[in-house]
């Protein structure tokens, strides 16, 4: 077995017999369920799209450099859940990554540490980044909202209107050859779209100046609903096979 699988099985406390000779196997996820997925890019014009709605005093947010935006955005007073947040949840990570991790908003745990996906959701997302070879410190992690909606609600569309500049702005500075969006709401607010993340899934999307997107389920989604990580493990390597397709097209 791959020891990238492997790893991944194990973190997600799927069962993996080991053989005497050192091999694995399991009966959770067979091979079939591994098979290549077809890429199919999608072309959406989302990120244009929601720039031109934009409140015109939201431009100047496209020419702040990282620590003018961070403080934007820990001091924004833009939407009314500026009122009930504990701290602004601006990103974590590699500033200049190759992978971009962007998910719906922050939880009570993120709202407390102001930093995305900590606590359970946060360990998942760790391992499943690990399981592709990658480290949470090797990549950048955001959020469409940089604050936490009350009890963890859906964004409203005013909210996501007032903050998504901030993240525009991130994805301008990161410059990351590779998306990978997590969860029904940041996929269908990138995609501007309102169909079921699962037939979001499976295909490359190209989103903010063709930048390849994959989507993926939330990890507090796989969370409760265990028997959707074999999907997630597909999207992961329909991600690592994309991204390793430009980096060899990038060295031809």
């Amino acid at each position: 077995m791959d020891s990238r699988r492997l790893a991944y099985l194990k973190a997600l406390d799927i069962d993996v017999w080991e053989r005497r000779d050192g091999s694995a196997r399991t009966s959770v996820l067979p091979a079939e369920t591994l098979a290549p997925v077809q890429v199919r890019t999608v072309q959406a014009p989302p990120v244009v799209a929601l720039k031109s709605a934009l409140p015109e005093d939201d431009t100047g947010i496209s020419k702040l450099g990282w620590e003018e935006l961070a403080t934007a955005v820990r001091s924004c007073t833009k939407c009314p859940l500026h009122a009930t947040r504990t701290n602004g949840v601006f990103g974590v990570g590699n500033r200049t990554a190759r992978w971009m991790i962007i998910g719906e908003a922050p939880g009570a745990d993120e709202d407390r540490q102001g930093e995305p996906f900590v606590g359970r959701a946060g360990q998942l997302l760790n391992s499943m980044l690990k399981a592709i070879g990658l480290a949470r410190e090797q990549v950048f992690i955001a959020n469409i909202l940089k604050s936490r909606p009350p009890n963890n609600r859906d964004p409203k569309p005013e909210e996501v209107r007032a903050c998504i500049p901030y993240l525009y702005r991130q994805i301008e500075l990161v410059n990351p050859g590779l998306i990978l969006c997590v969860g029904r709401i940041a996929a269908q607010t990138l995609l501007d779209v309102d169909t079921p993340i699962g037939k979001l899934r499976g295909v490359v999307h190209s989103i903010a100046t063709n930048r390849p997107m994959v989507v993926t389920y939330h990890p507090a989604y796989l969370l409760r609903s265990p028997v959707e990580k074999r999907k997630s493990w597909a999207d992961l390597l329909l991600a690592m096979r994309t991204f390793e397709t430009l980096q060899s097209g990038a060295t031809t």
